[in-house]
């Protein structure tokens, strides 16, 4: 995948923004981030439940990887250029809906 495309998805979902922190992008909902991506947009790292860093790591660690800072709270390193696209949506959508309020996730799933 692209990092494009990985921006432009991210910034799809409702009240999406990008910022910069840290010298990466970040990108949040209602100024909570949930995919943060190096300044390369070669690697990114999107929130996940340690159950889903487990079993992704486990599965592919080529592709994933257990990212400084962030991965004690279960977050997720993805090597961009590796992911298939699919996949990467899944796991920012999932890493938004865990941010987001539920009211905006609510909302999001009536009109999927």
């Amino acid at each position: 995948m692209k990092p494009a495309a990985v921006r432009a998805f991210a910034l799809s979902l409702p009240e999406a923004e990008e910022r910069e922190t840290w010298g990466e992008a970040t990108f949040r909902v209602r100024n909570k981030i949930f995919l943060m991506m190096g300044a390369d947009g070669k690697r990114a790292s999107v929130k996940a439940a340690r159950e889903e860093q487990e079993a992704l790591l486990a599965e592919d660690p080529a592709t994933f990887f257990y990212p400084e800072y962030v991965g004690v709270h279960g977050w997720v390193g993805i090597v961009v250029a590796r992911v298939h696209t699919a996949e990467m949506g899944e796991l920012i959508t999932e890493a938004w809906r865990m941010t987001a309020p539920k009211r905006i996730v609510k909302t999001f799933d009536q009109e999927a």
